[in-house]
């Protein structure tokens, strides 16, 4: 099928690549229990299961009508693909059967009195991770009986956090202080192996291991706050975090000889913050706050490298020395509350260095795509924010809620370029738009019966640093869209409910590097216990 890229140059589509028949099952458990009446103790348990079967199709035919799923590809006599013969990397048959766990357990006092506590931790944990694929020299059409393939094993990879957190109220200071403070930790594992299978990759184990990665991160800090209220009208937050990463045991290696051991690294960080409320008048109130914010490259942008011999698939290359993102954000708003209703206007700045960005750029060396996880210098966004809320205005339990945003983020300084020095500097940042809005409606029949109606837009976006995806109506675009969603909601009594809604009700066609899907309904029914 002829089309045209995200960058406007002709192209043909050669069939789906990512069509998938997802089968997941979640459950959650939670229970809590009163120690005394003034500390509490809460688990949650909750499971993810997915098995998913990838059967991409092509959309080639042969002078018989049939689908061409390897061999070369020759179209009105032209030869593409440089010559080179598709093979089963390129219409690949997959299936993933996953199993994903995670813990949550928390004691928390709630005296009100001059302090208060709470320990929470979690757990998240890769039980089971499996990936099988047929072989790039296995087609599809054999290998929907078996045969040569791979095994990706990411079973181990997971994280965990603890979190100690207190609340001061000093006596005697009347409410004018509360001090919040805490220690937290988060820890994250990544272990990822492909193996080689020979026999039937459906069914056999993993034989020789072609490619490995893993590697872990530890991110400490302690942080505190004080909510001063100096003076009756004025109001003051000041507050800080000390925190120390660390990175360690990264690894990747893809054959027996080729395996690379990276340095450990520490590294230390301090973020303040710094807010202000002035209430004006009993209903308007400004605020203005600064702060920074520091976010450390993950463990599978330090270490997570894929390796590929098929040309036609993307390679992702890791960087263990990237740089952790830096940024300075302020904002000053005017609050109003009228009626039943508020009204909210927030000016924003945000200046980043060293943002963290994938990026997608062909290397015609390599004759690949090549995906790295890169810095960007500088990034600077300003923007204005407006929302209004409002509830029994003009019809009683009619309830309406809107927001306009306005963002101009650009590019300031790069040493880094997709294609050419200097190409991404002045650009807009991706995956943020011009403009964003959202508007929603919800009106209460009466005590069974609740509707609402909901529409949200986005302006153009960009996926690419440098901007060339101009035409975001097609395969790795980002386009504008404009959707309406509708619910109704049927209360039974106290404990049942049931919902029906309509998601993309005027059936928008646009695309986040894959079309978002179209109008799509769906049913719940409720049980509270």
């Amino acid at each position: 099928m002829r089309d045209a890229n995200n960058s406007q140059q002709p192209w043909y589509v050669l069939g789906t690549g990512t069509q998938y028949h997802t089968v997941q099952d979640h459950l959650k458990f939670k229970v809590a229990y009163d120690i005394t009446p003034t500390l509490r103790a809460s688990y949650v348990l909750g499971l993810w299961k997915n098995e998913a079967r990838g059967r991409s199709e092509s959309y080639l035919r042969d002078a018989s009508g049939q689908a061409v799923y390897n061999g070369p590809v020759n179209i009105a006599g032209t030869a593409y693909a440089g010559g080179r013969a598709l093979g089963g990397g390129d219409f690949p048959l997959t299936s993933e059967r996953l199993l994903h766990a995670m813990h949550g357990l928390s004691v928390k006092s709630h005296t009100r009195g001059t302090f208060d506590w709470e320990v929470a931790a979690s757990l998240y944990d890769y039980r089971r991770d499996d990936k099988r694929q047929n072989a790039a020299s296995n087609p599809q059409t054999a290998a929907r009986d078996g045969g040569p393939g791979t095994l990706a094993d990411g079973g181990g990879t997971g994280w965990n956090t603890l979190a100690l957190k207190g609340i001061w109220r000093p006596e005697g200071s009347e409410g004018r202080h509360i001090v919040d403070f805490g220690f937290q930790q988060e820890r994250y594992q990544l272990s990822y192996q492909t193996s080689t299978i020979t026999g039937n990759y459906l069914v056999d184990a993993p034989g020789t291991r072609v490619g490995n990665v893993e590697g872990n991160t530890r991110l400490q800090s302690l942080w505190a706050q004080d909510v001063w209220r100096f003076a009756d009208d004025w109001k003051a937050v000041l507050g800080g975090r000390a925190e120390r990463w660390e990175a360690t045991n990264g690894r990747t290696d893809f054959s027996a000889t080729s395996a690379l051991t990276y340095p450990a690294r520490r590294e230390n960080y301090v973020s303040p913050k710094a807010a202000l409320s002035w209430q004006a008048l009993p209903e308007t109130v400004f605020k203005a706050s600064v702060g920074r914010a520091v976010r450390t490259p993950t463990v599978a942008e330090l270490y997570g490298a894929t390796s590929t011999a098929n040309p036609a698939n993307t390679q992702y290359i890791n960087d263990p020395n990237l740089k952790p993102e830096k940024s300075w954000t302020a904002e000053l708003s005017a609050e109003r509350e009228f009626g039943l209703g508020t009204a909210r206007l927030t000016l924003f700045a945000e200046n980043t260095r060293d943002a963290l960005y994938n990026q997608t750029a062909f290397d015609a060396t390599a004759n690949r795509n090549i995906t790295r996880v890169q810095n960007i210098d500088r990034i600077a966004t300003t923007g204005v924010e407006t929302v209004v809320s409002n509830k029994d205005w003009l019809v009683k339990g009619l309830e309406l809620q809107g927001s306009v945003t306005y963002a101009d983020s650009k590019i300031k300084e790069n040493a880094g370029f997709v294609v050419t020095p200097g190409d991404t500097v002045g650009k807009w940042q991706p995956n943020i738009p011009r403009w964003r809005a959202t508007a929603l409606a919800s009106y209460r029949f009466d005590e069974q019966w609740t509707g609402s109606i909901g529409a949200r837009y986005s302006g153009r976006q960009y996926r690419t640093l440098n901007n060339a995806d101009v035409n975001g109506t097609t395969y790795m675009g980002v386009s504008k869209f404009a959707v309406v969603d509708v619910r109704v909601l049927y209360r039974l009594d106290k404990q049942w409910s049931a919902a029906f809604g309509i998601d993309n009700l005027n059936n928008y066609q646009y695309w986040n590097f894959h079309p978002y899907p179209q109008r799509s309904y769906s049913a719940e029914l409720r049980f509270d216990l």
